[in-house]
């Protein structure tokens, strides 16, 4: 017997039990809505929120970062440790956010939808940038800089870090 068929018979009925759990759906009128976009929709609405609109606030500060109107001038490249260029921030940001999938799944919606699922996304994506924000705050708050210069970050650290020093050390393991 294949290695991923004898794994698939072992993990398959664990793996249908979480996907059961996290993409759980409620009946609203004739419409099934996954738990998962409602407890995203909640937490967008909540960052956005308590930032104070920094998708909106912070528009213009992000524009001269990018540009770069805060870098050292005597320095051509990152001057830090651990430091990444304004460029190469702004690569990595889009490369993890917008993908082939993103774009087909936009012009889908919109296809089958009409103009009210562009008005929707839009909405969406207004209150999603706040979600990013905290995550990609909490990501450079809980960053590693490894002996080699190198840096190491993302949720993996941040829930582990974070959760710790609430006192949950067990939760973000």
């Amino acid at each position: 017997m294949a290695v991923d068929a004898a794994l698939d018979r072992l993990l398959g009925p664990v793996t249908e039990v979480f996907f059961g759990l996290v993409f759980h759906s409620v009946d609203v009128g004739s419409v099934s809505l996954p738990l998962v976009v409602v407890w995203l929709s909640v937490a967008s609405i909540f960052f956005t929120a308590y930032f104070g609109l920094i998708n909106l606030r912070g528009f213009a500060h992000a524009l001269r970062l990018v540009r770069g109107d805060f870098a050292d001038p005597s320095h051509k490249g990152p001057s830090h440790e651990g430091e990444v260029s304004h460029f190469g921030a702004l690569t990595a940001a889009l490369s993890g956010t917008v993908g082939v999938g993103n774009v087909a799944g936009v012009a889908l919606a919109i296809t089958m939808g009409g103009p009210g699922a562009a008005f929707w996304m839009v909405v969406a994506g207004f209150c999603g940038m706040s979600l990013k924000f905290a995550e990609c705050a909490l990501s450079v708050k809980y960053r590693r800089i490894n002996p080699d210069g190198t840096v190491s970050g993302g949720p993996m650290y941040y829930l582990k870090e974070g959760l710790a020093r609430r006192g949950w050390p067990r939760l973000g393991w």
